[in-house]
């Protein structure tokens, strides 16, 4: 199965680990060092022209995507309840 992140990216579920809201961006100090990190191993790839709005970690890499949280966290779930 796989999960529509915006544009022109689709990953596959199994490579799914954790969808957050873009806010977690600025409010954790442990996700900062996480992102800071990602960037410099160059492991962060940024979907679309849109303002993102949501972070999608994956087991190799970290998308910001254009689409909500919310919305891939219902994609997600529907895939886990087919």
């Amino acid at each position: 199965m796989f999960i529509h992140l915006g544009g022109e990216k689709i990953i596959r579920a199994s490579e799914l680990v954790a969808i957050f809201d873009l806010s977690i961006e600025k409010s954790s100090k442990i996700s900062k060092q996480f992102l800071s990190y990602a960037n410099k191993e160059k492991k962060v790839e940024v979907i679309g022209e849109e303002d993102s709005k949501s972070l999608v970690v994956t087991k190799s890499k970290v998308y910001y995507s254009p689409i909500s949280s919310m919305t891939l966290k219902k994609r997600a779930n529907q895939l886990l309840t087919n």
